[in-house]
């Protein structure tokens, strides 16, 4: 149920309304932005919606089962706060975002909230971006606890697995590229997949303060997931750690780090339980 105050609701009883629907985009990082469907910058407690041209939702709904629900924007990059960059970046994942309705001629009157939720996964094209807004019920979907896996529940690095990431680190610069998803650096002579799954930052170029995971390296050769939002550089200088696929073997002969190891190698899988005597 929508609450309003008296005053709006009366508005929207009348014959005719001057509505507008506002986004208010607050992101991990805690800067916040506004924008309107409105043709003019709008001011509601304080933010300024700036006012957005070529945007387009789908319909707002609501599900009672608790299911998420997800509704779609699609607008064209004509603001300086909505780069190309910063979306393939990721700077906009996860943002919490309030969707209210004012009346444009008088925000005094108040607002109704819409919907309330967390921007989920963004498309590009050309000029053009698509944003998923995701319900407040995606939280539930997440798994919470854990479950006995083979593999090690830990991130490298953090509290329980103990590796000290800062000795494995390694800085230095490209010195050959062929496009954004990688680039060479001759200077370094580890073992092919060394680096694979680890995280890459830039320290200088285009891309200086993005990260990147590795999905493969190979005779000095970096190859990302994803590729960078901005050009690569020759001399432009990186930091990277190591990544770890959590097996066992891994920890034991890449990091010597059986000790911490937070998983349960020797369980016995699917095959074990289902299985049965042949009689021979």
């Amino acid at each position: 149920m929508k609450t309003a105050t008296t005053q709006l609701a009366a508005h929207i009883a009348g014959e005719t309304t001057t509505l507008a629907t506002c986004w208010k985009v607050t992101r991990k990082d805690g800067t916040v932005f506004g924008f309107t469907d409105f043709d003019q910058n709008l001011t509601v407690d304080g933010v300024v919606y700036e006012a957005r041209t070529g945007y387009t939702r789908s319909a707002i709904h609501a599900i009672s089962d608790l299911s998420v629900d997800n509704l779609d924007i699609d607008s064209a990059l004509d603001s300086e706060a909505l780069t190309a960059g910063d979306l393939r970046s990721g700077v906009w994942d996860n943002a919490e975002v309030l969707v209210f309705l004012v009346n444009w001629a008088a925000v005094v009157q108040g607002k109704i909230i819409l919907k309330r939720g967390t921007i989920g996964q963004v498309t590009l094209k050309d000029a053009a971006f698509t944003a998923e807004m995701r319900g407040l019920t995606q939280a539930l979907s997440q798994q919470i606890g854990e479950l006995y896996t083979p593999d090690c529940r830990a991130d490298l690095g953090d509290a329980r697995c103990k590796i000290d990431l800062s000795a494995l680190t390694v800085s230095s610069t490209a010195t050959a590229t062929t496009d954004r998803y990688g680039f060479t650096d001759a200077a370094r002579t580890e073992a092919d997949a060394y680096w694979k799954g680890g995280l890459l930052t830039w320290t200088s170029g285009e891309n200086k303060g993005r990260k990147m995971e590795i999905r493969a390296f190979a005779s000095g050769v970096f190859t990302f997931f994803l590729p960078m939002p901005s050009d690569i550089a020759v001399g432009d200088g990186y930091s990277v750690q190591p990544g770890c696929d959590k097996a066992f073997s891994t920890c034991c002969s890449k990091f010597s780090n059986a000790a911490n190891f937070r998983g349960e190698p020797h369980v016995p899988g699917t095959d074990s339980v289902l299985s049965y005597p042949d009689g021979k």
